[in-house]
């Protein structure tokens, strides 16, 4: 297989989908925080000094998607249509599940992996204070579509 983000030089670059045709693009990312149990019912019980964790974290996933391309270096600047992120407590901290939309000529699958991230680090740094062995693990792409590589979804077992 080819790679396309390599020049006839072997160095990167950034592919160029002029010729592509814009079609609809969705991606589905997932990621989860480990925590104490005392961490999260502080979350959930806004007890945390720095604020509303969640929505501090949704706010910063949002954000991040939208600015991928200012830090992974080979990503196209994207206007995104949609991106919404969805936290869930468990047992032993919160899953995060963003999902990314767009038009266009490339997919968003980066966008919605960095939102995930960015969400995490997010909420560890707002409780960093209270529990410096939380853990950021199984950020993973859940699913896209669009475009000519068509759908993609992950076996939820893998996550």
């Amino acid at each position: 297989m080819e790679l396309s983000h390599v020049n006839a030089q072997g160095r990167a670059r950034m592919v160029d989908v002029s010729e592509k045709e814009e079609t609809q693009r969705i991606a589905i990312a997932y990621g989860k925080i480990c925590m104490k149990k005392e961490t999260l019912d502080k979350i959930t019980g806004q007890k945390i000094e720095k604020g509303d964790v969640l929505s501090v974290a949704q706010v910063a996933g949002i954000m991040a998607a939208k600015r991928t391309f200012e830090t992974i270096p080979m990503c196209h600047p994207l206007l995104l249509t949609g991106a919404d992120i969805k936290f869930k407590t468990v047992q032993d901290g919160i899953e995060i599940k963003m999902t990314v939309k767009t038009t266009g000529k490339t997919g968003v699958e980066m966008e919605a992996l960095n939102g995930v991230s960015a969400s995490a680090l997010t909420i560890y740094d707002m409780c960093k204070a209270v529990d410096r062995e939380m853990r950021i693990e199984k950020i993973c792409l859940l699913e896209k579509d669009g475009g000519r590589s068509g759908h993609f979804l992950r076996d939820n077992t893998e996550k």
